[in-house]
């Protein structure tokens, strides 16, 4: 999820949800009959409060969870207005350095740095 504000992008970041005082890239599940873009759109304005479109894929990561694995699909996202939250989780819009520092995982990192190469 980007913005651009004078001239340089900002990028939105969320507080984990188990993990407070923690960075992450807005994510969530893939709900049936949805398709994965439309699942991006809805889990941004649920955990941040913010409607946006998908303009590219960003890249994907995936990881174990009580032996599953799980695959994130992240798209590149333009800002397109506030919404209402479903969620009380902090969010921040940092500029791509910041950002880059506030991530704790490296795929994370890795994601923002393919995403911040792409034309939004």
């Amino acid at each position: 999820m980007a913005r651009t504000v004078g001239g340089e992008r900002e990028y939105l970041l969320v507080e984990a949800r188990r993990h407070r005082g923690e960075w992450v890239l807005p994510k969530g599940h893939i709900e049936k009959g949805e398709t994965p873009e439309a699942a991006a759109r809805r889990e941004v304005e649920e955990e941040a409060g913010v409607r946006a479109e998908a303009v590219s894929r960003a890249g994907e990561s995936e990881y174990a969870v009580d032996g599953q694995t799980v695959r994130i699909i992240f798209f590149l996202m333009r800002y397109q207005g506030e919404a209402g939250r479903q969620e009380d989780r902090a969010r921040t819009w940092r500029r791509y350095e910041d950002a880059l520092r506030l991530l704790r995982f490296d795929d994370s990192r890795r994601v923002l740095t393919q995403a911040h190469a792409l034309r939004l």
